[in-house]
C-alpha cells in the first residue's frame, strides 16, 4: 500500500482507505510541503492511485459526441465536462466512492490541515474534464462555493489521465502569483499525477492551450472538497486582469464578431463531436 514504514501515523491513516494508495513520504512531511508551497498551498502526488484503476476509468469514458458531456465554449474557457455524476460507469463510480469516503477525507485533513472536510457526491463543476485541441482555461481563481449546496470550496484535487502526454501537446497547469500577474509554477498533466491545492480568491491558475493533433484531448478527473462556510459571499470564477488574457487567433476573433451566435454554437458542437 505504501513504502512508508508500518506502525506510524501514515500507515494507520492509509489502512482505513478502501483503495490502495501509494505515498513515499509521511503525512507530516506532506503537510509541511503543502502548507509551505508557493505561490499558495499545493502538493503534487505522482502514482498516488492504482494505475490499473485509472486505465479502466479511461476505457469507460463516453465519446466526445455523447449527450453526457456539457461543452463550454467561451472566450476564456474551452473545455467539456461530464453532465452528471449519475453518468459515471463502474470503475469511476468506485473511484468517486473511495475519494468521498470519511477515510480519504481524514487523509486530506492530515495533508492540508483543513478539518471537517465534506465531499461532493454530485460532482458539480467537477468530475471528468476534457480539453480539446485549441482548448484552454485562462488565468482565474475558482468559484468559492458549490453550485447546489452552497458549501464553501476549500481544496481541489485534479487527477490527470493522459497516457504518453508530451510537453509539446500543451495543456500544462499554471500556478500564478496571487496578484494574477505572472506564472510561478508549471505542472505537466501526465498520467496518474494528482495535484491538491487550496481554493482562494487570490489563488490564480490556468490551463495552457492544448495543441495536440489527431484528436488527442487533455483528460482529468476533478474533485472539490468543502466545509460549512460562515459569512461567505458566493461568487463565480474570478479571472485575472484582461491584460493577461490569452487572445484567440485572429480568424477566430473575426468569426465571433461576424457570425450569428446560433451558427457559432453549431460549429462548436460539430468540433466537439469529432
Amino acid at each position: 500500500m505504501s513504502n512508508v514504514l508500518d506502525g506510524n501515523r501514515t500507515s494507520e491513516v492509509l489502512s482505513y482507505i478502501r483503495c490502495p494508495l501509494s505515498l513515499s513520504k509521511s503525512v507530516e512531511e506532506l503537510h509541511q510541503e503543502y502548507s509551505s508551497a508557493q505561490p499558495y498551498p499545493h502538493l503534487i502526488l505522482d502514482n498516488f492511485f492504482p494505475a490499473d484503476l485509472l486505465t479502466s476509468m479511461l476505457d469507460e469514458l463516453p465519446p466526445a459526441s455523447s449527450e453526457k458531456w456539457i461543452h463550454e465554449r467561451r472566450d476564456r474557457m474551452v473545455k467539456s465536462n461530464l453532465r452528471s455524476a449519475v453518468d459515471l460507469c463502474d470503475h469511476a463510480y468506485d473511484f468517486a466512492s473511495a475519494i468521498h469516503s470519511a477515510a480519504f477525507l481524514y487523509l486530506l485533513t492530515e495533508i492540508t490541515g483543513v478539518k471537517a472536510l465534506l465531499p461532493d457526491p454530485y460532482l458539480s463543476g467537477s468530475g471528468y474534464h476534457l480539453v480539446p485541441a485549441g482548448g484552454l482555461f485562462d488565468v482565474h481563481a475558482d468559484r468559492n462555493t458549490d453550485f447546489y449546496t452552497g458549501l464553501e470550496r476549500r481544496v481541489v484535487m485534479i487527477l490527470y489521465l493522459n497516457k504518453d502526454w508530451k510537453p509539446e501537446y500543451g495543456g500544462q497547469l499554471e500556478l500564478w502569483s496571487q496578484d494574477g500577474s505572472k506564472c510561478e509554477k508549471v505542472v505537466e498533466p501526465v498520467f496518474n499525477r494528482a495535484i491538491l491545492f487550496e481554493i482562494g480568491d487570490k489563488n490564480f491558475h490556468a490551463v495552457r492551450p492544448v495543441v495536440a493533433e489527431d484528436g488527442i484531448k487533455r483528460k482529468s478527473f476533478i474533485t472539490y472538497f468543502h466545509t460549512v462556510g460562515k459569512n461567505v459571499i458566493a461568487h463565480d470564477s474570478i479571472f485575472a486582469p484582461p491584460i493577461y488574457k490569452t487572445k484567440p487567433p485572429l480568424l477566430k476573433r473575426l468569426a465571433r464578431e461576424a457570425l450569428p451566435p446560433i451558427l457559432l454554437r453549431m460549429i462548436a458542437k460539430g468540433i466537439a463531436g469529432r
